[in-house]
């Protein structure tokens, strides 16, 4: 399968978070060297706008076919025009007709390949549309509330008191792992009736958005 790595070069909240030195190596460096670990992947490619992640992946093990345009490298562009644009321009290029790929972020460090390979299997024994990574909330999301610009409350979901216990578990997307059909991207989604979560534990689901997240993972490499 097809992994496509997006890593562009702006960041606000963390500048150049991609290539940023996590521990001994960039930060794409996980990601990478777990995609071209895992067994059920058999192209790894990073989708970059920045002649400079490009050169850092392509010494890593990756390719880099193509640059990505400037309009797929705002901060209002959608992944998912990227992707489509990307598997497009592969099949126009190499002239490989393409079904399927998996998206994996680099600011997922913590993520492994026996994940990347776990989520596949789920895919393809699903016979899937989209397999996603999830992991499990802390606490009930019934507990949140939007606060307004007074700081007062506006609820959210219809009040209701109870113990953490007595909720059922609830799971939020951690960023890790992104399995697709291409039909389903073609159509601008990311689920269908035939979507599938793939649970992972909250240590290996980190995803480094702050300098806080960043530091985060550096503690828990660390004990590894």
């Amino acid at each position: 399968m097809l992994a496509i790595i997006p890593a562009r070069g702006g960041s606000k909240g963390l500048p150049n978070k991609n290539i940023k030195i996590l521990n001994d190596k960039p930060l794409i460096a996980y990601t990478i060297e777990a995609a071209l670990s895992a067994k059920q992947v058999d192209k790894v490619i990073v989708s970059t706008d920045s002649k400079q992640i490009a050169e850092i992946a392509i010494k890593l093990g990756a390719d880099v076919p193509f640059l990505r345009p400037d309009f797929l490298a705002s901060d209002t562009a959608l992944a998912v025009d990227n992707y489509i644009y990307t598997i497009d321009k592969i099949k126009t290029e190499s002239g490989i007709k393409i079904n399927e790929f998996i998206v994996l972020q680099p600011t997922s460090p913590l993520r492994t390949s026996f994940d990347i390979d776990n989520a596949i299997t789920l895919f393809r024994e699903k016979n899937a549309d989209s397999v996603m990574s999830y992991t499990e909330e802390d606490h009930p999301v019934f507990w949140h509330k939007k606060i307004k610009k007074d700081l007062t409350f506006e609820n959210i979901f219809t009040e209701h008191l109870a113990n953490r216990q007595d909720f059922e578990k609830t799971y939020y997307p951690n960023g890790a792992v992104f399995v697709f059909k291409v039909d389903l991207i073609n159509s601008k989604k990311y689920y269908s009736e035939k979507s599938y979560a793939y649970i992972m534990p909250k240590n290996r689901s980190v995803d480094i958005d702050t300098i806080d997240d960043f530091q985060y993972a550096e503690y828990l490499l660390q004990k590894i």
